[in-house]
């Protein structure tokens, strides 16, 4: 028993080393950004003010300025700008760090894990970096600009447009995380796969149920309780599922049949 909690409170203590490591790593990506956050408001303002374009010619898709006024966006709260701004060099900082996280994500799990499981740790990390940030792009210039477009202009030919930059910045950051989570999929599924967790079989098989799982996810996920915002998220994430399920048939292999086993098969 004894030797049970001493294990229970080393994993704590390891849990606790791993996040004040990646909360310190996190202070010096804000300290970092937090002066160009100015800057990367700017960036993060480009969906407000862009529209997807679809041609039949290459290249298929751009984006444009967005026709008549610009929206302007404003602070309700003497204090507003100021958290907005911390805001961003938080979220910054951690995007800038993202691969010292995922390191100690690892660190954290790599007791439990096998001596040749240990050496994916290099491969995780890298793989996860391009996954959550390729979700950021997605988000940011396919999935934010057709939805601003959408909520600012569906049905609202007799108003105005009044966004906080609070509200606005929340709207955006919450989009952005949540896509970067959702394009982990794979890489998830990918790794239950070759822990023997879950099988091809058992993932193509529960297919009507990821698609009820995905929605039910993407509700919880997105900012706003629209049907439209939620098919946003659900349908890439569907489809990542899909990519999933291609990533464990290529990291599960079947095993080898023996000699005896294929004389008997006879």
């Amino acid at each position: 028993m004894s030797d049970e909690k001493m294990s229970f409170f080393s994993h704590l203590e390891e849990l606790r080393k791993r996040i004040l490591i990646s909360l310190a790593a996190i202070g010096i990506g804000f300290m970092v950004t937090f002066n160009y956050s100015e800057t990367i408001l700017r960036v993060l303002k480009r969906p407000l003010t862009t529209d997807l374009i679809f041609s039949r010619t290459y290249p298929f898709l751009r984006s444009a300025p967005r026709p008549g006024p610009p929206v302007e966006l404003f602070f309700l709260a003497p204090a507003e700008a100021f958290w907005m701004h911390m805001k961003i060099a938080i979220f910054a900082g951690l995007l800038l760090v993202l691969p010292v996280v995922l390191y100690q994500i690892w660190k954290f799990i790599a007791p439990g894990l096998l001596a040749h499981e240990k050496r994916y740790a290099l491969l995780f990390v890298v793989l996860s970096t391009i996954f959550f940030f390729c979700g950021l792009l997605f988000c940011f210039y396919f999935v934010l600009p057709f939805a601003l477009n959408f909520l600012l202009t569906y049905k609202t030919e007799n108003l105005k447009p009044m966004i906080s930059i609070g509200n606005y910045m929340d709207f955006t950051t919450k989009f952005l995380l949540g896509f970067g989570l959702v394009f982990e999929l794979p890489m998830g599924i990918g790794a239950a796969a070759k822990m023997g967790l879950v099988t091809p079989q058992f993932l193509a098989k529960n297919r009507k149920y990821a698609i009820l799982a995905v929605f039910t996810i993407a509700a919880i996920l997105t900012p706003t309780p629209d049907f439209f915002n939620q098919t946003l998220m659900a349908v890439p994430m569907y489809l990542l599922y899909e990519v999933g399920i291609l990533a464990a048939r290529m990291l599960v292999r079947k095993p080898a049949v023996t000699s005896q086993e294929a004389t008997e098969g006879v």
